[in-house]
């Protein structure tokens, strides 16, 4: 472990941390339900390197400016991070490991974890081990830099754990999610890169949840493909209350080898269906899992997140479904992120979100294209506080 020499006054320090803040907060979207956090390696009051976590289940931002460092890491003396590190595994190993390892002798953070399981554990584990910890509590506050943490962190969602559910969809200029006959083909709304933006999300989640009704209409594959991350493969999840799944649907039919990617094929509905479908649904490949009835008479919303979450292992979601499962999931409070593609179509067919879209207390919102389209990004905010936005 090298020994720390000079150190930046507080001041220089908290002029640093909200930088790092503001870095992180950039990929709000892309971490989610993970915080925006932010890291910077020094060498006595030398910046060497900086690193943000860039996207759910990769490097954390010490890691990153670990290797933003390459050798410089080797003359570096302290670590400035906006939050706690990790000290438990996850999507990755836990990053107090790694500082260790890296030999550095001080770590400046700028917020404990709010995680009643792990906060102040990261840093006793430093001090432990001979390392010099400073905490500027309050320099990087979270309710800034990641508000959505501590929503995912706060006493009701860890009493009553569910995946962190994002909800995307497409639509005209209209609002319409069905274009108008004889466009796309009938399905597609958005261009190509936005295709492309889709594939590289579904490679950063656990599951990808559709309704029966999108099945039937679309027959979708529900894959990862390039320029996704096809090492990653997803499940794919329908809530089907009737099991009316077609045995022959494409989502039922083997990968294509490395040129796409994905997980088992479950279908969810509701106890005593039709036990010949659900055979036949067997017999294709699919795994068939029976949940509570809810008041509408299909599966229960709620019993659907507890399955997912304690049966399945899921963490975080997309759910790629058409308006009327949508809604279902918004009207519950169950949609934690929002992702919205405006295609250069105009007019359209079918019912629209926007009214559901208007009821949600939306936070963090993130307005930009990408090609020809118009991408909406927002956190749905469960305490209805409009928060303060990074651009």
């Amino acid at each position: 472990m090298r020994t720390p020499t000079a150190i930046l006054n507080e001041d220089a320090l908290a002029s640093l941390l909200d930088e790092l803040g503001r870095e992180a907060a950039a990929q709000r979207f892309e971490v989610a339900p993970n915080p925006c956090v932010g890291a910077a390696l020094l060498a006595g009051t030398e910046v060497v390197a900086r690193g943000v976590h860039r996207w759910f289940g990769g490097p954390h931002a010490e890691i990153e400016a670990m290797r933003a460092a390459g050798a410089a890491v080797l003359s570096a003396d302290t670590l400035v991070i906006t939050l706690e590190p990790c000290s438990s595994h996850g999507k990755t190993p836990p990053c107090v490991d790694a500082i260790l390892a890296a030999g550095i002798g001080r770590v400046v953070v700028g917020a404990l974890d709010p995680d009643p399981r792990h906060r102040g554990r990261g840093l006793e584990l430093l001090r432990e081990k001979g390392l010099e910890v400073v905490l500027l509590e309050g320099v990087a506050p979270l309710a800034e830099v990641a508000p959505h943490f501590l929503h995912w962190t706060d006493n009701e969602r860890l009493r009553r754990p569910r995946p962190w559910t994002i909800a995307k969809w497409a639509q005209t200029r209209t609002g319409q999610l069905i274009p108008p006959e004889g466009v796309g083909g009938g399905r597609w709304i958005s261009s190509h890169a936005s295709l492309e933006e889709v594939a590289v999300l579904r490679g950063r989640v656990d599951a990808i949840v559709t309704g029966v009704g999108t099945v039937v209409a679309d027959d979708p594959r529900l894959t990862v493909r390039p320029p996704g991350d096809t090492r990653k493969s997803p499940l794919r999840v329908i809530l089907d209350s009737r099991l009316r799944t077609p045995p022959s649907a494409r989502i039922l039919k083997p990968v294509q080898g490395e040129a796409e990617s994905g997980g088992r094929t479950i279908i969810l509905c509701i106890g005593g269906a039709d036990p010949a479908r659900h055979h036949a649904l067997l017999d294709a490949g699919a795994e068939v899992h029976e949940l509570h009835v809810a008041t509408d008479d299909g599966v229960d919303l709620r019993d659907v997140q507890r399955h997912l979450w304690e049966e399945l292992g899921v963490r975080r979601v997309l759910l790629e479904a058409g308006p009327i499962l949508a809604s279902h999931y918004l009207s519950h409070g169950f949609v934690d992120q929002v992702r919205v593609y405006t295609g250069s179509v105009n007019g359209g067919r079918g019912p629209t979100l926007a009214p559901e879209l208007l009821r949600q207390k939306l936070a963090q919102r993130l307005d930009r294209e990408v090609g020809p389209d118009a991408v909406f990004e927002a956190f749905v905010d469960p305490r209805g506080t409009h928060l303060r936005a990074f651009h």
